[in-house]
């Protein structure tokens, strides 16, 4: 681990960013024979992300298990995310088939237990140098394509030069506003705010989440006993919130169905949020540029994806760049693959929580799936594929399922089932 670059120093990679993307990615990208300078802006090697969901979907598990993190964050005490979803029909309980696998998990654990895990093996792994107190302040240009970055550090101004540079720097990224890659936003209908709880019996012991239409909550158990628990409501609530936060956030809980005994636990922070989030999306490739995590998609708070997507599209991007990000190979030809598998695996996915962002009621073919995986374990465990992301929108959606779903509901009514 170091603390200060020194002016001039090459790399094959620069990242800006060491939280879960960028650390990820160093490690990846090391392995493949890269140098690798990353870049932290705060010098508390502990330093964790605050706002967050605390829940890496099972997505996430394959690259945790390529990071060689399961063993740490069980020993950690992270907590296997099996989860039940509240809808008007009742709630959606997945479950193992009777002759099949469990189900596909990862895990609840907090930032403040994650961030430091990860960071500190990245900066373990050979080939990665982890520098705090390095913010970007600029790109180096050479030839039309970045080549470097500028960077304020305790010691003062210092340039790093790369083959690459990855902006792994969240939401506002600095490395996308420095290159200029566009930004195109979605509004978001909710607000959101969250508060941490000890001694919060849920119910199976396992996470909730309440689909209100269009209002929504869940309550995620973590590790060291804590529970995350979070509302997420349309902002017409937003007034009533901003007179009275506490008490409108402990109403709006009491009254979730099967409400988790809020007053007999214990808070243990305070209550945080947000009342605008907006989703946003970048291009994740310029020449010599690549973005990761939230820099280049920033999703709905309330699925919870943003964990499992940082480290997929780090994965991602060191599949495709490695040896070239290390001199052996064409950089462009290799940038271009990595947008196109980001562009593939996640578009659908964001155009389809860009439009329920606006805080709308299900439409009809959300109306079929939910409540048909309210009544037939089949469904449920098809809705926990797609709500973990291990499938997409056309998997969910293809045509199978729909006329499974529209066969659960026909027995429903006809009282089959």
């Amino acid at each position: 681990m170091t603390e200060h670059g020194r002016a001039g120093d090459e790399y094959d990679v620069v990242i800006s960013g060491a939280s879960l993307a960028g650390s990820a990615a160093a490690i990846l990208l090391a392995r493949r024979g890269a140098r690798v300078a990353l870049l932290e802006r705060r010098s508390d090697p502990a330093a964790y992300k605050v706002l967050c969901t605390h829940a890496m979907t099972a997505n996430a598990y394959p690259v945790l298990a390529e990071l060689g993190l399961i063993p740490a964050l069980e020993a950690a005490g992270a907590v296997r995310n099996d989860a039940r979803w509240y809808t008007r029909w009742g709630w959606i309980e997945p479950k193992a088939g009777p002759a099949g696998p469990e189900l596909p998990y990862a895990y609840n654990v907090r930032r403040s237990t994650l961030d430091p895990l990860i960071r500190a093996h990245a900066a373990q792994t050979p080939g990665v140098e982890l520098l705090l107190g390095h913010q970007v302040t600029g790109l180096l240009r050479e030839a039309g394509r970045t080549a470097g970055v500028r960077a304020s550090t305790p010691g003062g101004e210092v340039e790093l030069r790369a083959r690459l540079v990855v902006g792994a720097d969240g939401k506002d990224s600095a490395v996308a506003r420095f290159a200029e890659v566009p930004v195109r936003h979605h509004e978001n209908r909710r607000f959101g705010y969250l508060a941490y709880f000890r001694n919060l019996p849920l119910h199976g012991g396992i996470g909730q989440t309440w689909f209100l239409e269009p209002d929504m909550a869940y309550a995620f158990p973590n590790d060291d006993g804590v529970t995350v628990l979070a509302v997420l409501p349309d902002k017409k609530h937003l007034p009533a919130f901003r007179e009275d936060l506490e008490g409108s956030f402990l109403a709006f809980v009491r009254a979730l169905p099967e409400a988790p005994p809020v007053d007999s636990a214990e808070r243990i922070s305070k209550i945080i949020g947000t009342v605008d989030y907006p989703l946003h999306s970048r291009r994740p490739t310029a020449p010599g540029l690549a973005l990761i995590g939230d820099a280049a998609l920033t999703g709905d708070p309330l699925w919870g994806v943003g964990c499992g997507w940082a480290l997929q599209s780090a994965r991602w991007l060191a599949a495709a760049v490695g040896p070239a990000a290390a001199g052996r190979g064409d950089l462009d030809r290799s940038l271009a693959a990595y947008g196109r598998e980001h562009r593939r695996r996640l578009r659908g996915h964001q155009f389809l929580a860009a439009d329920y962002a606006t805080a709308r009621p299900f439409n009809p073919l959300e109306r079929l799936m939910f409540s048909a995986a309210a009544r037939d374990a089949s469904m449920a465990r098809h809705m926990h594929l797609f709500a973990s992301r291990l499938i997409g929108p056309l998997r969910f959606l293809n045509p199978a399922a729909v006329a499974r779903a529209s066969a659960v509901n026909l027995r429903h009514r006809l009282g089959h089932g």
